[in-house]
């Protein structure tokens, strides 16, 4: 009995293809990026004034997402 190893990979689920460090660390660069244009635009108040913890939450999950299997 012998296992063929790229079966396992073929049968990955989209949870474990979502859970990697490329797309986590697309979300979390966007998230960041959001954070600054919602500090540099003078529209709205309420933007400007979520876009401090919009960017540290986007730079904390970053860190954290750095850690992750590639």
């Amino acid at each position: 009995m012998s296992l063929d190893a790229n079966s396992s990979i073929a049968h990955r689920g989209l949870a474990d293809r979502m859970l990697r460090r490329g797309p986590l660390e697309a979300v979390a660069t966007t998230t960041i990026a959001a954070g600054v244009v919602m500090l540099m635009q003078p529209f709205s108040l309420t933007l400007y004034s979520w876009s401090f913890a919009t960017t540290l939450f986007g730079t904390v999950m970053f860190t954290i997402v750095s850690k992750v299997r590639e």
